[in-house]
């Protein structure tokens, strides 16, 4: 497992990047401040008659120095402050760390745009912890298969196993595994980067719960589960790529019966979409465990299980990502609800 490099340190912000302005400023106040006075002075000594009155001129000076003091840090607590932690938040983000936030300012001129940096930020930060913990899942996942196949042959090697078909299919069995593991986090790699082939046919949705209903009737029995189906509209059709919209389908109702127990219903329904561009919904409705509300969240995350205890190696732990990517790859949406102990619904829109 490769290690990321630590992040530089964000180099601290001493404020000399800003004394070529600050400069120029006070030289502007200064000569205004100069010119003022002088056109005060020679006013009031001049023309008004009255020789003390350069006094107030004198004064004049101080009067304006005061308020450009004033407006300086108006101007600086309003738009120099909120500018100088957003460039240095930029500035620390570029050297690698994401875990810089800049404070929040309900100012109308930066209040927003720090909220969205912050947000920008954040997921940026979540997206580098999933892909460490993607290189971290993908190792356990391969480990084990690896180990038992190594220990298997190992043992057959030595003579402490004998070359009987219930050892080699182990074997077999978790050689099955690793290629099944390998070409799911292909798909899904190439449906995440929009690289995966569709091929679009029109199909008629009864044809496709008719052929679900096939491959999980005999599986669905032998579980103790009861498999309906129900669509609204027997001819009701669609345009879509058919083996792809099987697998997510098949992915969902396979989901449904490892957590579903025994007694329980599954319903297949197909059926109009809720409109805006969506034509179809295909949902599929269990009666088992549910899933928790603070897990929902991550439900579709690569290798993410609810019980992270659980030893069951039947699948890749990618189903439900695969799903939400091939739902994505159609233009369509996905969404799921589920209560604990009640059940989970996951319905899947379609253009």
């Amino acid at each position: 497992m490769t290690t990321q490099p630590p992040a530089s340190p964000q180099k601290p912000d001493d404020g000399s990047r800003y004394a070529p302005c600050a400069l120029v400023v006070l030289g502007v106040i200064l000569l205004a401040i100069g010119g003022t006075a002088a056109v005060l002075y020679l006013v009031f000594s001049e023309y008004s008659g009255v020789r003390n009155v350069w006094i107030l001129a004198c004064g004049a000076p101080v009067a304006v120095i005061v308020l450009g003091v004033f407006l300086m840090y108006t101007l600086y607590a309003r738009y120099g402050r909120p500018l100088r932690r957003i460039l240095g938040a930029i500035d620390a983000v570029a050297e690698g760390n994401l875990g810089v936030r800049v404070p929040a300012d309900n100012s109308p001129q930066f209040g927003e745009l720090i909220k969205r940096f912050n947000k920008m930020v954040g997921e940026l930060e979540r997206a580098q912890q999933q892909r460490r913990n993607l290189t971290a899942d993908i190792a356990h996942e391969l480990r084990t298969p690896l180990h038992l196949i190594q220990g298997n042959l190992e043992g057959l090697l030595d003579g402490v196993y004998q070359p009987t078909p219930e050892h080699l299919n182990a074997t077999l069995d978790e050689t099955r595994l690793l290629t099944r593991l390998v070409k799911d986090l292909q798909t899904l790699s190439l449906a995440e980067t929009g690289q995966l082939p569709l091929h679009p046919t029109r199909f008629s949705l009864a044809d496709l719960l008719q052929d679900l209903t096939t491959s999980f009737a005999t599986q669905a029995a032998a579980d103790g589960v009861v498999l309906k189906t129900d669509l609204a509209e027997p001819d009701q059709s669609i345009t879509a790529d058919y083996d792809r919209l099987n697998q997510v389908m098949s992915n969902l109702i396979a989901n449904a019966l490892r957590y579903t127990p025994s007694g329980g219903t599954i319903r297949v329904e197909a059926g109009p979409g809720s409109g805006d561009g969506y034509s179809a919904r295909l949902r599929v409705q269990d009666t088992g465990a549910g899933i928790a509300a603070e897990d929902l969240p991550f439900i579709f995350d690569r290798f993410w299980r609810a019980d992270r205890a659980r030893g069951e190696r039947t699948h890749s732990g990618l189903g439900l990502a695969i799903v939400q990517q091939l739902v994505h790859a159609h233009r369509g949406k996905i969404d799921v609800q589920s209560t604990v102990g009640t059940g989970t619904t996951f319905s899947v829109e379609l253009p």
